[in-house]
């Protein structure tokens, strides 16, 4: 097709109820001739590129939003391409793509936002009815009589047909009079039908994906990194002349958390002090293994601070549990609370739980390149959140935001340690001391470990108070503890009319270890907290736990919660006979609900474990039931609640951080055990609780909620012994 001009051609159409003028719009200077919007480009070869703004953390995020726009632009799947949609170009065009979603819109996740799937069936829907336009244009046809599937354009008279990208040239050119309606979700075909695999499984089977630890650029360093052992604490000394004569070694950087910085000049979805600079010193060689062997032989002192005070996990967990037994500041109250627990009658059933320190732990140890030249940077990174890469990059540099550019790789595990760009921060620290070079820095896997922004240190004390008919009519929650989510308890059902008189208190200790998301954040270890003593007041009513819950949740205005508990108790055997020794647990919970019924992702599992009399645990099988509204890949679906699960099982049994004189003790695997295959139950997720609402929640982190409660509520089944705290590898549960 001939190239037109763009600011002159303008087409005439007649459509089914009318005349439609279609005229060209005046194109960005960023965009590109085959350009529909910024999401979406329709190649000459038919080739659809979907601009995907999140992050592939391996949870499918991208082809999730390539269906989204497949379904209304009726393209073929075979067609589809996807791309990271540029930060750069989202500050220069005054945030074209944030507004699909806000701060969520760069996240590695929640592809299925009701604002983000709105945006891209409208881009989907908008091409489509260009590319019909442009094809009635050039047939000479009104509109309405071209159908468009499976990226051919049909006249249904003639019986005629172009591919789209015969036409795509000429659509692109092409501005409607208004935007087309959206299907209505029963004609979807793609859609909660089908259950594509995600594109980029062949790249990374191949190894053809790119991943951070992946980048190779010509002239790159590498760099190994060491941060002060003790978070929070200062380099005091460094001998740097040490080890410039090793082989390979380039420089040794210090980053200083006290230097000076640019100013914050772009838009970040989060503050930037999350993203605090620490003490450190990074060795830069010709490769990293050179790199690292200089860091070993670096000679380096360092000043620990106020974390040294902390000498052991013991000493930790009891003040956090000393904080629970004292009033503190009221983060909510409902009702009167103290009232209730004064009122004669009825029996008062109390318990102390505790969660540790958690790390990550992901595949790919932490790492990032940068390129820092005085008028440019390039950054090739991990990013969980690329829009506060970007802004962080913006800040440690100087460099104005419209010269610095994120290059977003593939992400080898999330789970929330990247969302905060602390690990960018370190690398554009040490980049910028050696400009113009591009320098790879690698986090050991000690490091990695040892630095990590990790689940906080978790307590409370649960105190119920119990009417004559066993049911609670009064709780009190004195939670300790410091970190980025302390709360979160308060938007819970049993939080939110479920309990009449309900009263959260709160106390912050002085810790220093650095925290932040970790899967499920604050909710990870609420719902362990909060199902487990459900769990004990319905032992004390002399209730079974599965009816205890299900007249809790009979005024509940989202009968979901009902359907989800009663599906996964039929599909798991629930109250059928178990040998000795063994039993089962149910728990409930619901992930970002803001305490509102038919709201977030209500998620109800049920454990059967077996317990040796000498204590040995084994998890036999966990069944899933969940409610996200309604589903659009039952495939994904599926692997998310069976990873959720995987993770909360893992987080429950094993995973607990030790600290010793301020440092974090665990580096490596062989420290902080992780789940083998042969210690996998069968893990069986049900659709039967699945309510039809109109929304699409998510579910990666839904499921790491009632997995450690269900398990520890089993344990008590079969033993007899209540299991307070995690992980439970750690605990006695022994029993005769």
């Amino acid at each position: 097709m001939n190239r037109l001009n763009r600011r002159t051609f303008v087409v005439s159409a007649l459509a089914a109820g009318g005349g439609l003028t279609l005229s060209i719009s005046d194109a960005h200077a960023t965009r590109t001739a085959d350009e529909f919007t910024p999401w979406l480009t329709i190649g000459s070869d038919d080739t659809v590129t979907v601009r995907v703004a999140t992050p592939e953390i391996g949870n499918g995020a991208m082809t999730q939003c390539a269906m989204t726009v497949a379904e209304e632009l009726g393209c073929a799947w075979s067609h589809i391409r996807t791309e990271f949609a540029p930060v750069n170009r989202n500050y220069m065009e005054g945030d074209t793509f944030g507004k699909a979603d806000d701060y969520l819109v760069y996240f590695g996740g929640r592809s299925t936002g009701a604002l983000r799937m709105e945006t891209l069936l409208q881009a989907g829907a908008s091409a489509r009815e260009r590319l019909k336009a442009a094809a009635a244009a050039r047939w000479k046809v009104p509109v309405g009589e071209i159908e468009a599937d499976e990226s051919v354009l049909t006249h249904r008279v003639s019986g005629r047909t172009l591919r789209y990208g015969e036409v795509a040239a000429l659509a692109a050119n092409v501005t409607l009079a208004h935007e087309p309606a959206l299907k209505p979700q029963a004609q979807w075909t793609l859609l909660g039908k089908a259950a594509p695999s995600k594109l980029n499984n062949a790249d990374i089977v191949m190894g053809k994906a790119q991943y951070g630890m992946d980048v190779r650029l010509p002239g790159m360093l590498y760099a190994a990194l060491m941060q002060a052992p003790v978070q929070g604490g200062r380099l005091q000394w460094v001998d740097a002349e040490a080890v410039r004569g090793m082989p390979g070694v380039h420089s040794v950087v210090v980053v200083d958390p006290t230097e000076p910085r640019g100013p914050r000049q772009a838009k970040a979805p989060f503050t930037l002090d999350y993203s605090a600079p620490q003490s450190a010193v990074a060795v830069v060689a010709d490769h990293y293994w050179q790199a690292r062997k200089a860091l070993e032989a670096l000679p380096v002192v360092w000043e620990a601070g106020d974390g040294a005070q902390w000498k052991t996990t013991d000493q930790l967990k009891t003040a956090a549990l000393e904080a629970c037994e004292q009033p503190s500041k009221v983060e909510k109250s409902v009702g009167d609370a103290e009232a209730a627990f004064a009122t004669p009658g009825g029996r008062t059933v109390e318990a102390a739980y505790l969660t540790p320190y958690c790390d990550h732990a992901t595949m790919e140890p932490l790492n990032g390149t940068a390129l820092v030249a005085k008028d440019r940077v390039d950054v090739w990174h991990p990013a969980q959140q690329t829009q506060m890469t970007f802004a962080i990059a913006v800040e440690e540099t100087g460099v104005p935001p419209q010269n610095v550019h994120i290059h977003q790789t593939f992400v080898g595990g999330g789970f929330g340690r990247r969302v905060f760009g602390d690990d960018v921060r370190m690398v554009l620290a040490v980049a910028r001391k050696v400009p113009g070079r591009p320098v790879h820095v690698i986090w050991s896997r000690e490091e990695s470990m040892r630095q990590g922004r990790y689940r906080p240190l978790q307590a409370v004390k649960l105190t119920a108070r119990l009417a004559d008919d066993g049911m609670p009519v009064a709780l009190r929650a004195r939670y300790s503890g410091r970190g980025l989510f302390p709360m979160g308890m308060s938007d819970t059902a049993l939080m939110s009319g479920l309990i009449p008189n309900v009263r959260i208190e709160s106390a912050t200790l002085p810790l220093h270890i650095l925290t932040g998301p970790y899967r499920g954040p604050g909710y990870n270890s609420h719902a362990f907290f909060l199902e487990s003593f459900i769990d004990e007041c319905a032992a004390a009513a002399g209730a079974d736990p599965l009816d205890y819950r299900l007249r809790l949740l009979a005024k509940w205005p989202d009968p979901a919660w009902a359907k989800c508990l009663q599906t996964v108790a039929k599909e798991s055997g629930w109250g059928e006979r178990t040998p000795r020794g063994e039993g089962r647990g149910i728990a409930i919970s619901n992930w970002s609900m803001g305490g509102k019924p038919r709201a977030g992702t209500t998620c109800a599992a049920v454990a059967r474990v077996a317990v040796t009399p000498q204590g040995e645990l084994s998890v036999k099988q966990i069944d899933v039931a969940f409610d996200c509204g309604r589903i659009v890949n039952r495939d994904a679906v599926l692997a998310q609640l069976e990873g959720g699960s995987v993770f909360g099982l893992n987080m429950s049994l094993n995973e607990a951080l030790n600290i010793e004189n301020g440092r974090i003790v665990e580096g490596n695997f062989h420290e902080y055990p992780m789940l083998r295959m042969a210690d996998m139950p069968k893990i069986r997720c049900h659709f039967g609780g699945l309510s039809g609402h109109d929304r699409f929640t998510e579910l990666g982190e839904p499921p790491v909620g009632p997995v450690g409660p269900a398990i520890a509520n089993a344990i008590f089944a079969a033993t007899g012994k209540r299991i307070r705290q995690t992980p439970f590898r750690n605990q006695d549960l022994a029993w005769s």
